[in-house]
């Protein structure tokens, strides 16, 4: 069964509609980016299947039962980090554990416990203020990760990190999902990144411009240590470009 069943979206906001009709599916173990143009709702999308945000028609199932809230098992990372400026460190990760049914005790001890996995235990009483981009969006993924999800959903994670500093981001993650013990069954990335979805996922959703729909997926055969300068990866990369440019005005008309 998939673990996230994406069944007919519509949105519509102000009389435009931005999503008309999406369906798609991403099942266990499998870590499945979203690419499309810009502003055609791929943020908008993700917060749906989050329940964050009501579609105008249509249904989000998680394990088979329609999502209509926030749920414990499914996590957010924000692209903006989304970190509290007036909480330490410490306290923005406690805030992830708020659904839980954990004392304030526990919920102390696991935040500093997080921070240190992910190694800025020094900084669990700092404000994020006194971190870098990358340190705070480990505070973001400690956050998220901390409630033990099962789905966890990331929203252009890497794009506001400069590159170096994303590379090194983007092999953390993949390798704590692959850690023995993980909650997480499921990833579903929105990126606006081609390459980055091909060096990270086992498939691709393709999206159109608004009103959006599904255009086509591909799937990523390649092991884990991918190599950007192989021909697979660049095939891939290549097919994935051709058919975001499908349709797409040419302003040379």
């Amino acid at each position: 069964m998939e673990l996230i069943k994406v069944d007919g979206i519509c949105y519509r906001i102000a009389g435009e509609t931005i999503i008309d009709g999406l369906s798609f599916g991403a099942g266990r173990n499998e870590f499945v980016s979203i690419i499309g143009p810009s502003g055609c709702g791929k943020s908008t999308l993700l917060r749906i299947i989050a329940g964050l945000i009501k579609p105008t028609s249509g249904r989000v199932l998680f394990n088979g039962r329609k999502i209509n809230r926030p749920r414990r098992e499914i996590s957010f990372v924000f692209q903006d980090f989304a970190l509290l400026p007036w909480l330490t460190n410490r306290e923005n990760v406690a805030l992830g554990l708020s659904s839980l049914r954990l004392g304030e005790e526990d919920k102390w001890r696991i935040a500093g416990e997080m921070l240190k996995e992910f190694g800025i235990g020094e900084f669990v009483d700092s404000y994020p203020n006194a971190l870098s981009g990358g340190m705070k969006q480990r505070v973001g993924l400690a956050r998220a990760l901390a409630q033990k999800p099962e789905v966890l959903l990331m929203d252009e994670p890497f794009s506001a990190l400069d590159e170096l500093t994303a590379n090194s981001m983007r092999r953390e993650v993949l390798e704590r999902l692959r850690k023995r013990g993980t909650s997480v069954k499921l990833v579903v990335m929105v990126t606006h990144n081609v390459e980055e979805a091909v060096l990270m996922s086992d498939r691709v959703v393709i999206l159109s411009d608004k009103p959006t729909t599904l255009k086509g997926t591909r799937t990523i055969r390649m092991g884990r240590a991918r190599d950007r300068k192989s021909s697979a990866f660049g095939a891939a990369v290549d097919e994935i470009y051709a058919k975001l440019a499908e349709d797409a005005p040419n302003p040379g008309r």
